[in-house]
């Protein structure tokens, strides 16, 4: 038998396949061995046996990563495994089971239920008599809810199940906590063009190994196989399904020529990681706010582009513009405000993909405004302030003064009207007798904040020599 580790086994000679059944899914136990091989997808075909053999991710399965330790020492703790589609979670997790000679249930949370869960703990009970370890593993954990979380929790707390979950999305905010402490997170990364271009290489052969007796041999150019690698985002499963879509396009049609690049893109589509729910959803958006933060304009049109392109509501888009310009440009071009709702008509008026160019001009000039959060951080420090002191009442002199009765109370007295003056100002009691003095906007130097600030500060002193402190 072929040792896991990629060493020979006791008998190197002995199949593969005759590891022990229950270290493998129980669901595909009969499909996949009564089915030929070339009937089943060359990405299923193309799993690695050994952990030799598993492309990629050298941080999980180097030869002294802690993982690998973990498994050698015959200590395999529930886990998550977080990575992007096609990156070997389901090859990592059924590796792991072998190894451990675990009875391998495997279940997916788009279709399983908690009553699925409870009969696979029922054999786990069972199992644990005879001493032998069940290992459950939940494919796209991140779709069960709460309450289906919470059921696996006493169980792997008693270890009656070790868990290993698979999820694209991150578990802090996809994983209830309790479930996610008591296990280890290991985080898988994108395939490397280099480790996809070998599995390329390696798929070819393959597909020429399992054809039948009169199919016609399979080859590539380099050129195809490029264009895979950039097409499928370091998915080894969506890059293998490519080859071998290309491939079988290629013997259908009774055409011996290689595959070409031409015949790659004629049969595949680029499809973006993109989650509008998701982790990457909140990359991508803090991309653009930061880039646009930095007055970076190259970088804040790409990650519009690509919000935009992977399918994210324009609109939503539009708003985030609206609220940077309030955020982050703020008074410095008070014009900015004007440009992003106008981008937001704009795309409400034409929709895609003609709206989406008056969105790319907001992003560009939003990038190239001068910058300031005066406004967002003197609104913060106002609700702080409201927060802490409650409604203290307005002073008489600006209250106002509709009635006979609040006249007498001295709703109003003393107001002037500001207009009848020079300038336009007449110092005032603007805010509470205890806030009196306080100031709570701090304008930078930035555009028409900095020009605006010479007159404020020049009401402020005025106002600050007439109005003093209650004491």
């Amino acid at each position: 038998m072929t040792d896991l580790f990629g060493g020979p086994g006791d008998d190197e000679n002995e199949d593969e396949q005759n590891a022990p059944q229950a270290a493998r899914p129980r669901e595909a136990r009969v499909s996949a061995e009564a089915e030929a091989p070339g009937r089943r997808p060359l990405a299923d075909r193309m799993r690695p046996r050994t952990f030799a053999d598993f492309l990629g991710q050298e941080a999980l399965v180097g030869e002294n990563a802690p993982l690998i330790k973990l498994i050698k020492a015959d200590r395999i703790p529930s886990m998550m495994l977080w990575g992007p589609p096609g990156s070997g979670k389901t090859t990592l997790a059924q590796l792991i089971a072998q190894h451990a000679n675990a009875d391998f249930v495997t279940l997916s949370a788009v279709t399983s239920s908690v009553r699925d869960v409870r009969a696979v703990v029922d054999t786990a009970k069972v199992n644990r008599k005879f001493v032998r370890r069940t290992i459950l593993f939940i494919d796209e954990i991140h779709r069960f809810n709460k309450a289906q979380q919470d059921a696996f929790l006493p169980h792997v707390e008693s270890g009656i199940i070790t868990l290993i979950g698979a999820t694209t999305e991150n578990p802090s905010f996809s994983v209830i906590s309790p479930l996610l402490s008591r296990c280890r997170v290991f985080v898988l990364k994108p395939l490397t063009p280099e480790n996809l271009h070998a599995l390329l290489e390696k798929g070819v052969a393959r597909l020429n190994a399992d054809r039948d007796g009169g199919d016609m041999e399979v080859s590539a150019e380099p050129d195809a196989l490029r264009a895979i690698v950039q097409l499928s985002d370091g998915d080894a499963r969506r890059a293998l399904g490519m080859l071998e879509i290309a491939a079988s396009v290629k013997v259908a049609a009774g055409d011996a020529t290689a595959i070409t690049h031409a015949d790659v893109v004629s049969v595949s589509q680029r499809h973006l990681i993109y989650d509008k729910t998701g982790e990457e959803h909140y990359n991508l958006i803090s991309a653009l706010h930061k880039t646009l933060r930095s007055s970076d304009v190259h970088g804040a049109l790409y990650w519009m582009g690509r919000m935009l392109a992977a399918g994210e509501e324009p609109l939503y888009v539009a708003r985030r513009l609206v609220r940077f310009a309030s955020e982050d440009v703020g008074l410095a071009d008070p014009n900015a405000l004007v440009q992003a709702m106008e981008g937001l008509r704009a795309y409400q008026a034409l929709g895609s993909p003609e709206g989406e160019l008056a969105l790319a001009q907001v992003t560009a000039y939003l990038a190239l405004c001068p910058k300031s959060n005066a406004v967002y951080k003197a609104f913060g420090a106002v609700n702080a302030e409201i927060a802490q002191s409650g409604t203290l009442a307005v002073p008489l002199e600006i209250r106002n003064a509709p009635t006979k009765l609040m006249k007498e109370l001295d709703y109003g007295k003393g107001y002037t009207y500001d207009h009848d003056a020079a300038g336009n100002f007449i110092p005032k009691q603007g805010l509470p007798d205890e806030l009196i003095g306080r100031k709570f906007f701090q304008p930078t130097n930035n555009g028409f904040e900095g020009d605006a600030k010479e007159r404020m500060e020049r009401w402020d002193r005025e106002r600050d020599e007439k109005i003093r402190p209650k004491k």
